[in-house]
This record gives structure tokens, sequence and C-alpha cells, in this order.
């Protein structure tokens, strides 16, 4: 997966799961959100860029020593368009960029390659967003000539906007996966994980 680089928001404030941060809580034996940049380097050859906000200290040092470029949205409980514009400030120059969520623990580097894989073999100058029935999935693919487009209404900055106002850009990936489909927000999500551990992560 040469010439693939990827953004990891990790900036919001995980309201929905009270007290916690559900980034800094453990899945298999490790933080969450080093478990998800993990799963990302693993299929990657550009660093990670991780995009940090609330607990920027406790994020970073959950992922210390991994190949990853840190960006800090300052403005972070605006919401995660300001976290995608402030990623893309950032994220290195390659094909392909992957936009995903730090909050997946399900993805698996076998779906992220599926992922590639589709949207080479589809139309590679499109936007691929995961589409099982009705549900949007994560990450998407943003091909290099379309990064532009992310940030180009600085009001408006984001893939969520730019993915509904211009549908023609885009192309839904039929992949069934729960990886791309399942994240973590509130305690009953967190406590449905398999084969979790109870103490807070470190």
């Amino acid at each position: 997966m040469n010439d693939v680089g990827a953004i990891l928001l990790a900036a919001g404030l995980s309201r929905r799961m009270g007290a916690r941060n559900k980034l800094l809580l453990p899945v298999a034996g490790k933080p969450m959100v080093r478990h998800l940049a993990e799963t990302y380097l693993s299929v990657l050859t550009a660093p990670l860029t991780v995009v940090t906000g609330h607990d920027a200290d406790k994020v970073r040092g959950a992922v210390a020593g991994l190949s990853i470029v840190f960006a800090h949205n300052k403005d972070f409980a605006e919401g995660q368009p300001g976290s995608v514009a402030t990623g893309l400030g950032v994220a290195p120059d390659v094909d392909l960029l992957l936009i995903g969520l730090a909050d997946q623990p399900h993805l698996s580097p076998h779906d992220l390659m599926q992922l590639v894989t589709w949207h080479r073999a589809n139309d590679p100058m499109k936007i691929t967003v995961p589409k099982r029935g009705t549900e949007r999935g994560n990450p998407i693919v943003i091909p290099r000539a379309l990064r532009p487009r992310l940030t180009e209404n600085p009001e408006r900055p984001g893939c969520m906007r730019l993915t509904r106002d211009a549908p023609d850009l885009v192309e839904f990936a039929p992949l069934p996966s729960d990886g791309f489909y399942a994240d973590v927000d509130t305690p009953e999500d967190y406590a449905a994980l398999p084969q979790t551990e109870t103490e807070t992560a470190r």
C-alpha cells in the first residue's frame, strides 16, 4: 500500500462516555487510540497523522513511540470538521489519504486493505465511502486531486459537507465488515466489546 497515508481523528470530547475519555480505555491490552493507530500503521508506509484536542497530552502519551505526525486542533470543541482541516494541514502528500476515527476498535488491517483495493479497482479519482445498506462507514479514501476540495470553504471544511454537497465526487464501496460501521460512544458500547480489560489504561 505505497503512497497511502492516513489521518486519525482523536480530538473529540468523548461526552457520551461520561467522565472517561474513551480513547484511553483499554482494548486488547492497550489504549484504544493506540490500538487504532497500530492498525493503520500496519498497512501504511507514510507516517500516520493523529489529530489531538481533548486530553491532548494523554492521547500523545498513549501513542508514544509510534511513527506519527501530530496536529493539534485548538478548537476541538467545535466539532470534527475543524479536526479534519487541521489534519490536512500537516498530513503527507500522498496519492491516497484515509481519514478515519480513533474509536473503531473492530477495524482491522484487512478491512483497510480491502477498502483501498476496492477504491483502486473502481474510480480512483472519486472519494470512496464504505457503505452497508443505508449505513455510511469510516474511514473514507480521498484521492490527491480532491484533497484541496475538503478545505476550499473555510466556513464549512471537512468530509461530510463535500460528500453530501457533491455526490458526483463520491463512490460507495459495498463492504460488509463491522469494522467500518461500529464505533464506541457510550459505556454500553464499550462493555459490549469482546476481550476488553476493565482497568483504566495508563
